[in-house]
């Protein structure tokens, strides 16, 4: 809203909001939900915060929890209340939740792209080696980018699917709200500023890491492959129709890739397009 604030996620349950100043000496607390997330540990919590493109005239902002009983994933909707450095606690809507079977692989990103629809990045459930094959099942939302209407209510449902998804409408069982699948545990997404490209980092099980850009329709994968490289035999290794990492490295060179942004700054002009 052209404030110029930091807000900071805290996987317990808080965003705390404070100038973007170096000499800045406190924080607010923009939103406490601690009582509604489930942060025992592992990889669950508040997980994520996207505000809505036109948060300045809606003050509507969108986050991403683990809640219990059951565990499951939630992305809902807040508003700020008259004082910009305080949400309405009460004023939560619940646009999406879908059960997790464990504590790990939660995803948690929510990011709205150039398009203005919502993203939302899923893991595949947790455990190890996806037990319930969910990267290749497009009938669950685990595994996927998920890509949603924030601004229509249809089908029961306090959002509607964008017409170009690739399963809207499938006669399949498919869910229509999946953008891209084949994904083991996409933490964090970005958008180039430049040219509205979608990125993710996907975390690997215990050999590779792996870089994609996503697109519409694609496979990246999980559970047959674990960057470029077959990751078990059961699963055939038939590489027809996937989309490879542009970019894999080993756990030589490090652990879990959690994402990044293309640089678009004119600061270091070595660095633009990195």
């Amino acid at each position: 809203d052209n404030t110029n604030r930091i807000f900071v996620v805290e996987q317990e349950g808080v965003i705390s909001v404070f100038p973007n100043d170096e000499e800045a000496s406190s924080k607010a607390t923009f939103l406490d939900i601690k009582g509604k997330v489930d942060d025992a540990g592992n990889e669950e919590g508040l997980l994520g915060l996207a505000f809505h493109p036109d948060y300045k005239t809606n003050g509507y902002f969108y986050v991403n929890y683990t809640a219990s009983n059951p565990n499951r994933t939630v992305i809902s909707r807040f508003k700020v209340s008259s004082n910009t450095n305080q949400a309405d606690a009460s004023s939560e809507q619940e646009i999406l939740t879908f059960e997790q079977p464990y504590s790990n692989h939660n995803g948690g990103q929510v990011s709205f792209g150039p398009d203005g629809y919502l993203y939302i990045a899923v893991g595949d459930g947790g455990s190890g080696g996806d037990p319930h094959d969910n990267g290749q099942n497009r009938s669950t939302l685990l595994g996927s980018i998920l890509r949603i209407d924030v601004n229509k209510q249809e089908s029961g449902k306090n959002y509607g699917i964008p017409a170009d998804n690739p399963f809207a409408g499938s006669s399949n069982g498919y869910r229509g709200e999946i953008y891209a699948y084949g994904l083991r545990n996409p933490w964090r997404l970005s958008f180039d500023a430049a040219n509205g490209r979608l990125w993710t980092g996907d975390v690997g099980q215990n050999a590779y890491e792996e870089i994609d850009v996503i697109e519409n329709g694609g496979n990246y994968g999980w559970n047959v492959m674990e960057g470029n490289h077959c990751f078990e035999p059961r699963n055939g290794c038939d590489r027809t129709g996937l989309k490879l990492p542009i970019h894999e490295y080993g756990r030589d060179e490090g652990i879990s890739v959690t994402g990044g942004f293309v640089y678009r700054e004119p600061t270091v002009k070595s660095l633009e397009g990195k």
